[in-house]
């Protein structure tokens, strides 16, 4: 891992939310790194209230909150199935860790990751079971509270290093296979991924469903949609450029034949329908709206 990586994929309208609140990543600890993607955290001071859009990468993070003077509190999203819309107001903070996919059940070992997809659950019903609520709230404030941003990072190093991840040889092969479907775009079948890790279909079923959280064919069409969210973002700063025929693109920035094609998708029509159902307008739309 050489850091934290700079893309903006999976965030609707990334330059809407960088210009209203202050967002970066953070490296964990270096005994963390084979488990994490990163921290990410959030700072914001509003006038009025804004509603930021997310489509979920296939991870499960853990989110510790502050709003306002409202008591600090932690929980743990599973993967989200649909955009997830959180609607920000006054004054507030986020710390949040993001699992690589595949990462989390060494941190939970003793129930499938699909158990907790879709869903937002307290701290102490899946990685601190039976602790009291004073401890529990004493986890949340040790790392949203403090102000500076170091000590943000190092109690979370602290909180995960406390919960003692064990090496997981089927949590890593979960990880290399969904690793492989989000570098290389040739990867667009689950048969081709299933041959490529020596498993049948049915194992690679039941790997993902244990250890990533969603099947495999799942996780090659949210990367997909992914790179086409992050083209239509990158088209959308390039639009003071030339455009038509002679620039290679049309007037709206972005190929969606050319780019369908790239993607592996069969037509225009199959990739404009995944964009749509999952980000909630056409593409073209979309980019007319960041326009």
């Amino acid at each position: 891992m050489t850091g934290p990586r700079r893309d903006t994929r999976g965030i609707v309208e990334a330059r809407e939310l960088f210009a209203r609140v202050r967002f970066r990543r953070r490296e964990p600890a270096p005994a963390l790194r084979p488990y994490l993607e990163h921290y990410w955290l959030i700072d914001w001071d509003l006038a009025e209230p804004y509603a930021s859009h997310v489509v979920p990468h296939p991870s499960v993070n853990v989110v510790f909150e502050r709003y306002d003077d409202e008591p600090s509190h932690a929980e743990v999203a599973g993967i989200g199935l649909e955009l997830f819309t959180h609607k920000l107001s006054g004054r507030g903070r986020v710390c949040g860790v993001q699992f690589r996919p595949g990462g989390f059940r060494p941190f939970a070992p003793d129930r499938p990751v699909s158990d907790w997809t879709g869903q937002r659950l307290p701290l102490g019903d899946v990685l601190l079971p039976g602790r009291d609520e004073e401890t529990l709230r004493t986890a949340a404030h040790s790392v949203v509270d403090p102000d500076d941003e170091d000590a943000r990072v190092a109690a979370m190093d602290t909180f995960l290093l406390g919960l003692d991840p064990r090496p997981d040889p089927r949590a890593e092969h979960a990880m290399e296979l969904v690793e492989r479907v989000r570098t290389d775009r040739s990867m667009r079948r689950v048969s081709q991924l299933a041959e490529a890790a020596g498993l049948s279909a049915r194992s690679l079923q039941r790997l993902f469903a244990g250890w990533v959280g969603v099947g495999p064919k799942w996780v090659i069409l949210r990367y997909r949609i992914h790179e086409a969210l992050e083209r239509a973002e990158q088209a959308d700063e390039q639009t003071g450029g030339p455009t038509g025929a002679a620039a290679g693109r049309p007037a709206g920035g972005v190929d969606w034949a050319a780019l369908a094609d790239d993607l592996g998708y069969s037509d225009q029509a199959h990739l404009v329908r995944d964009f749509t159902a999952t980000v909630g307008v056409p593409p073209s739309a979309y980019t007319r709206a960041a326009r």
